[in-house]
């Protein structure tokens, strides 16, 4: 999307268009660290997600139009982050034919969650149904209160 035809003729926003137009394979050229932080920035900002808590769980909904299961996956790193990253890949074109608009995303998609300390890590399920990956991640059970320690008292 180019800023100066909304009229908004900016440095800093020139400077963010041209970081997200870097292609995808920018960080092949070489091990340099800000590429591929620029490469998941636009990973993470392409991936819009929602999330719901319910009593018993905490929901994660993120569209996924067009993709298989196999390219989608989901893990919990570090104990406590939810990722969900995958790629979509480009169709192959089809002797004689070729794009006249492409609008739809191509490349790798990426959005990490920190869950909370309430959340039971062992018990994640995932379903894509319909292009809508739901991942639910299922609550601890709060923890038992502690019951008041009574201490009988000796006369001395």
């Amino acid at each position: 999307m180019d800023f100066r035809v909304m009229g908004f003729d900016s440095p800093l926003l020139h400077t963010l268009q041209h970081m997200m137009d870097l292609p995808d394979d920018a960080d092949q050229k070489g091990p340099n660290a800000s590429r591929t932080y620029v490469r998941d920035a636009k990973a993470m900002a392409a991936t819009p997600a929602d999330i719901k808590e319910y009593p018993k769980s905490y929901v994660f909904i993120v569209d996924m139009p067009g993709l298989k299961s196999e390219d989608i996956k989901v893990q919990v790193e570090d104990d406590n982050v939810l990722l969900i990253c995958g790629e979509r890949k480009r169709e192959e074109e089809k002797e004689g034919a070729k794009y006249v608009r492409m609008e739809r995303r191509i490349g790798k998609f990426m959005r990490k969650f920190v869950l909370p300390e309430n959340a039971n890590t062992d018990a994640i399920s995932a379903v894509c149904q319909d292009g809508v990956l739901t991942v639910t991640v299922e609550k601890l059970p709060p923890p038992e209160p502690k019951k008041p320690k009574t201490i009988e008292v000796k006369i001395a």
